[in-house]
């Protein structure tokens, strides 16, 4: 029986459909995503992936990062009498640019609930799904942003409502959806832009999963245009300060976005736990920019002999007196701002502002930290807080906000929780 790959190529929040040419062997005409045949052993199906990704669409396969590689599907197509086993993949890239091969007879990047709206290959949907984000996977994922991980979670709930309207059975439907929508909120309780994304979502909805497709397709892209603007301010902001060195740390996309178009040095501290600042650095690097790499012991040293004219950080919640929640080691880089005498900014989209007070730092397990035999207490948080006089501006997609307009955004936000009573 043939191995196939399927690489599911991701951008944002769309994946690229391509519709086969007649210069293929089997189902020409149809949707499918990038595919090939194993030619090796089935458990190195991620190199042909890689081959084909690159043969079939230009992409070159650094510039196209393996997500991850879902559980190999059997299809059966009795209208062909065809069998066959698809190893699925799912790559991210930056880029749109395709440069296509022969196979290809068109392309389009469409948010994936559109195969549903198209003839495609067989169990297309199905290989897509043992790729695509789950309430596990956002749970569990310690090295993205709290932008990012929200786009995922309303990736989860727009497909679950798109299986349900395909599906035809709407029974129980809002129910079914509602309750996702609760576990999606409750996976990161430190995110509050994951929780108000997915309550948007449902408080524009009706009671129908048809409609729940729709109101999560659409905040998703409003939530990726508020990404952008974000970043655009915030990039306009460092423009206005002195030359030298920006301070950041971990990993969020907003971020990245804004001093990937801003011309500074950076200093980039390494972002523990996780270590997710090496990743950051790493990138700046081979983009060309003057990088230094540092250990958050070190930070305050660096800084100090750097001239660092600013420091920009994510945020995965702005609470409403505007202390910010954010990877641990913000309040330490927000007192060096303080004792340096540069600007701390914060950006971040205004859905990331929480309709409470509560600080959840989503601890760690001990043993990462220590595990040893004596008795002694472990402290091992992922997040922290830092106070608002700490913080020299929250940058949103309306620029920098006041005090005032944070808690307008929060009273906002917290109208879109009453679609759950």
């Amino acid at each position: 029986m043939p191995h196939v790959v399927t690489v599911v190529l991701r951008n944002d929040a769309d994946v690229l459909l391509i519709r086969r040419s007649d210069a293929v062997g089997t189902y020409p005409g149809l949707w499918g995503g990038v595919s090939g045949y194993v030619e090796g052993a089935p458990e190195d199906a991620v190199d042909d992936a890689r081959r084909e990704l690159s043969e079939e669409t230009g992409i070159d396969t650094e510039d196209a990062a393996l997500v991850r590689a879902g559980d190999p599907l059997h299809v059966v197509d009795d209208e062909t009498d065809r069998e066959w086993t698809v190893h699925p993949f799912l790559f991210e890239t930056s880029s749109r640019e395709v440069t296509p091969n022969a196979e290809l007879a068109d392309w389009e990047w469409v948010q994936p609930p559109a195969m549903f709206d198209r003839k495609t290959v067989p169990e297309l949907w199905e290989t897509y799904r043992r790729v695509a984000p789950t309430v596990e996977s956002i749970r569990g994922d310690e090295s993205h942003g709290a932008a990012f991980l929200s786009i995922r979670a309303l990736e989860v709930l727009r497909d679950e409502a798109a299986a349900i309207v395909s599906s035809g059975d709407h029974t129980d439907a809002w129910d079914t959806l509602a309750a996702v929508a609760r576990e999606l909120r409750d996976a990161r309780p430190g995110m509050a832009v994951v929780q108000n994304r997915v309550n948007r979502a449902m408080y524009e909805a009706d009671s129908t999963p048809e409609s729940v497709r729709e109101a999560t397709s659409r905040v998703i892209r409003d939530a990726l245009d508020a990404d952008d603007d974000a970043a655009s301010h915030a990039t306009d902001l460092l423009s206005t300060l002195d030359d030298g060195p920006v301070a950041t740390l971990s990993r969020s996309g907003t971020v990245t976005t804004a001093l990937s178009a801003a011309d500074r040095p950076l200093l980039v501290a390494e972002s523990r736990p996780g270590g997710e600042g090496v990743a950051t650095a790493e990138s700046f690097a081979e983009m060309g920019r003057n990088v230094t790499l540092t250990t958050d012991a070190a930070l305050a040293h660096v800084a100090a002999e750097n001239d660092v004219s600013a420091a920009l950080v994510g945020a995965d919640t702005v609470f409403s007196d505007s202390s910010v929640v954010n990877k641990v080691g913000t309040r330490t880089l927000s007192l060096v701002a303080r004792r340096e005498g540069f600007p701390l900014y914060v950006v971040a989209a205004a859905d990331k502002v929480s309709t409470d007070d509560e600080f959840s730092p989503e601890s760690r397990p001990e043993s990462d930290l220590y595990d040893g035999d004596a008795s002694l207490t472990v402290e091992n948080p992922l997040f922290d807080r830092t106070p608002a006089d700490l913080v020299a501006g929250v940058v949103t997609e309306s620029g920098v906000v006041d005090a005032d307009e944070v808690q307008r955004l929060a009273d906002e936000r917290r109208e879109w929780q009453k679609w759950d009573g």
